[in-house]
């Protein structure tokens, strides 16, 4: 599926900022699953943009505004290809893959045992381990397991659009069962960490279908995110070993959810991979728009 994806973020500041330093991660990457075409940011004030690779193998900009400004404008465009890798079956237990990742002293580690620890956002409590127990029985396959535990959330979670915030705990969404894509994929990340498992935070668009009858409305989407969880067992399969989880609407799938899913940055959690963040000087108040449009296009 051939996708374009424009994701538009303005500031107001009241006063102006004096100074600012931002990151950005809106490019997305070459996966398994998508191809990118072209990518693309404007930024107002114009800005010098420099280009990395993070820890996580993401891209990511940074500019500094070194003047007074009243505002900034970041307009990020991508058009890529999304494609969907060979399926394929994990018998490998729960508990198999978390003594893989048991630390044993002088035993050589795992590139990706970094995501089994707890992090601000997922922490490890035993409130979301006895949550997902009943998932996790004994000797169960961990890809049949984690698939169950995304539905079960699907199931006793409520969307409800404004309910949380950026600061709301993940165990205070978990008591409410309530919150929006954010909420769920922390939950879900922190069932998976506290069981001893490897799972990462994965932020991305996913293609929403206007009512029948109505047009596309530009601006009118959103960004997403859902979770994802190794399987050692995969890691030399195209997908490279990871399970996509969205329990916002119960879809898995080996390295994506589905072809109407697009990766934009993997980490810990929110934090590692926020779409647009900054240290300003000066400013006070500001105001906030973000437009995001997921269009189809033809191949």
């Amino acid at each position: 599926m051939r996708l374009a994806i424009t994701h538009e973020t303005r500031y107001r500041y009241s006063p102006q900022v004096q100074t600012a330093q931002h990151v950005a991660h809106l490019q997305p990457a070459n996966t398994p699953c998508q191809e990118v075409l072209s990518h693309g940011m404007q930024i107002a004030p114009e800005a010098t943009v420099r280009h990395h690779i993070d820890a996580f193998c993401n891209h990511r900009a940074y500019w500094a505004l070194t003047h007074p400004h009243d505002g900034l404008v970041v307009r990020a465009h991508s058009e890529l290809d999304t494609r969907t890798v060979p399926t394929a079956n994990a018998s490998q237990s729960w508990e198999a893959v978390r003594e893989h990742f048991r630390y044993r002293g002088g035993q050589p580690g795992d590139v990706h045992s970094g995501f089994v620890f707890g992090s601000h956002h997922a922490p490890v409590h035993e409130a979301f381990l006895a949550y997902a127990q009943s998932s996790f029985t004994p000797g169960r396959p961990l890809m049949q397991a984690a698939q169950e535990l995304t539905a079960r959330m699907h199931r006793d979670f409520r969307y409800e659009t404004a309910s949380t915030d950026i600061n709301t705990p993940a165990l205070q969404a978990l008591q409410d069962r309530r919150g929006v894509c954010q909420d769920f994929a922390h939950i879900l990340l922190a069932c998976l960490r506290s069981l001893g498992l490897p799972a990462r935070y994965v932020s991305g668009y996913l293609l929403t279908e206007p009512p029948s009858g109505q047009p596309r409305l530009v601006g009118s989407d959103a960004s997403h995110a859902w979770a994802s969880v190794y399987l050692p067992e995969l890691a030399s399969h195209a997908c490279l070993g990871w399970l996509d989880l969205d329990p916002t609407n119960d879809r898995t799938g080996l390295a994506s959810p589905g072809l109407d899913y697009v990766r934009l940055a993997v980490g810990r959690d929110f934090a590692d991979v926020s779409p647009l963040r900054g240290v300003l000087q000066g400013g006070g108040e500001h105001q906030l728009e973000v437009a995001v449009t997921v269009a189809p296009m033809a191949p």
